[in-house]
């Protein structure tokens, strides 16, 4: 039973850590400390849907469905290219006053902006739906399988609630308006080269 759960969070733990639009928001969010622990929340809650949906055998749908991963990549992408250039317009205009003064956007906005980087990223869906659930069918027994499936939900909130808390040891740096542009700007090419991957 152990076994299962450590491969569940070895799996979901590695999945996750690469940088996507996911992270490079929680982190942003996080240096700006800004709403951290409802995000987090939010991320690693909406991760747990997934991996419960993936571990549950969600892959029938696709397979009822073949387009529905071409209409993800699809929206996904062109939310990414739309953010990536919020991000670089930001960036250019150089208007951090209110992010510098401790100000920052509304709850149900940052929530909003989330919810959109996470259910509109078809690299989620590949992730949890179709990675860990193809991973939970070596699990016979549904004990080993529900254990494997809360091992990845709880690499998810281990991920997310790092990132997010973690960031502040990185606020020091982020005290002008230079470094707010730099970060802008790498997000926003890191956006554009997340969406030119899943429209190739």
């Amino acid at each position: 039973m152990f076994g299962a759960g450590l491969t569940g969070f070895a799996t979901g733990f590695s999945l996750i850590l690469a940088i996507g639009a996911q992270n490079a928001f929680v982190l942003r969010q996080g240096l700006a400390r800004n709403h951290v622990f409802w995000l987090c929340l939010l991320c690693a809650g909406s991760d747990a849907l997934l991996i419960a949906a993936g571990v549950l055998g969600f892959g029938a749908i696709v397979e009822l469905y073949p387009l529905l991963p071409q209409i993800m990549t699809w929206g996904g992408a062109a939310f990414l290219i739309v953010y990536g250039a919020m991000r670089l317009w930001a960036a250019y205009k150089g208007e951090y006053a209110m992010r510098l003064a401790g100000k920052s956007a509304g709850l149900w906005a940052t929530l909003g902006t989330a919810a959109a980087l996470t259910w509109l990223n078809p690299h989620v869906y590949l992730d949890t739906l179709g990675l860990i659930g193809a991973i939970s069918v070596e699990y016979v027994s549904r004990p080993e399988k529900l254990i494997f499936g809360a091992g990845a939900v709880l690499a998810s909130f281990v991920f997310f609630f790092g990132l997010g808390y973690g960031a502040r040891l990185l606020a020091p740096v982020m005290q002008s308006a230079k470094a707010w542009q730099v970060l802008d700007v790498i997000i926003g090419f890191v956006m554009w080269a997340i969406a030119y991957k899943l429209l190739s």
